[in-house]
């Protein structure tokens, strides 16, 4: 299957951010569809295509054995991490991948250094790993409730400066820059989503009772914090962004176009990185036919 790059450049471009100075989220629309327009029925094939690429190409990348691929996914409840995680990679080989989803550290995590966990679960040469939640969440929801960070993550006090937080980006952006050089491909994703439209999926998660199970009374008290988790994204991807860890800031509003955005900057950085099937040198290739002859005789 043949990947138009003119048409896929042209849509991640929008979406990619490799130079934080100056990136502000309220320039990106979570509502944007990058003037598409179609029925579900158009995007779920669209997508279907996308993932049968991601399939190939995938089996070429563990084949080959020399590239890693990194997804990190964060974003506000209700964005849809789950279901474009499920959708994108639907096709895929689950050999070849390797899903991590984090939640609150335990006591033998909050005893290592906050990247030790992460370090645990990273992909190795030839798979695909798929991280639901990352590092990210240490200036993230700890940013928001610092109380976390004095109370349970057994710090120095010393250590626990004004700098902080800016000392967490450094050490995020110098891991993401030894990862690209060891050759892993790092691509984070940011599921930007409205504060209306998180408001009608709580509400539906509410009213629908097969949804019941997806909603807690927490998430509405994170809602209040909707402004800090903002502006801690905002920071975070402007310390952060670089050419070879780029962030996708793919608006979230409308689920079709959140996952077609995430495969197609999948797929690209996938197509970039010239993945091919090992060739097979002349000694190789008269053992097989020495193979051959034996088989048949």
């Amino acid at each position: 299957m043949a990947l138009d790059l003119k048409r896929t450049r042209r849509l991640i471009d929008r979406y990619r951010v490799i130079e934080g100075r100056g990136f502000r989220l309220k320039d990106h629309d979570p509502g944007d569809t990058a003037g598409l327009e179609m029925e579900k029925s158009e995007a779920k094939a669209l997508l279907a295509e996308g993932t049968q690429l991601l399939a190939e190409w995938q089996d070429k990348l563990y084949a080959q054995d020399r590239w890693a691929v990194l997804c990190l996914f964060q974003a506000m409840d209700a964005a849809g991490k789950d279901g474009a995680i499920k959708h994108v990679f639907s096709g895929i080989n689950p050999q070849g991948v390797h899903v991590a989803s984090f939640k609150a550290p335990g006591p033998v995590e909050l005893d290592h250094d906050f990247l030790w966990r992460h370090v645990q679960a990273l992909p190795a040469r030839g798979m695909i790993g798929i991280h639901n939640r990352s590092w990210y969440e240490e200036v993230l929801a700890v940013r928001v409730h610092p109380e976390i960070l004095h109370g349970r993550q057994k710090l120095p006090p010393e250590l626990v400066t004004k700098r902080v937080w800016d000392e967490r980006l450094e050490d995020i952006a110098g891991f993401e820059r030894y990862l690209s050089r060891q050759g892993v491909v790092v691509l984070k994703f940011f599921l930007h989503l409205s504060k209306a439209e998180q408001k009608r999926r709580f509400l539906s998660r509410i009213d629908e009772p097969e949804k019941n199970w997806k909603f807690s009374a927490a998430d509405v008290a994170e809602r209040r914090l909707w402004d800090d988790y903002q502006g801690a994204y905002e920071r975070a991807i402007r310390a952060t962004a670089a050419p070879h860890a780029p962030w996708f800031v793919v608006p979230a509003d409308n689920k079709w176009f959140t996952r077609l955005g995430v495969a197609a900057a999948i797929a690209l950085s996938m197509h970039d990185l010239d993945l091919h099937y090992p060739k097979v040198t002349e000694a190789d290739l008269a053992r097989l036919q020495d193979a051959r002859k034996e088989l048949e005789d």
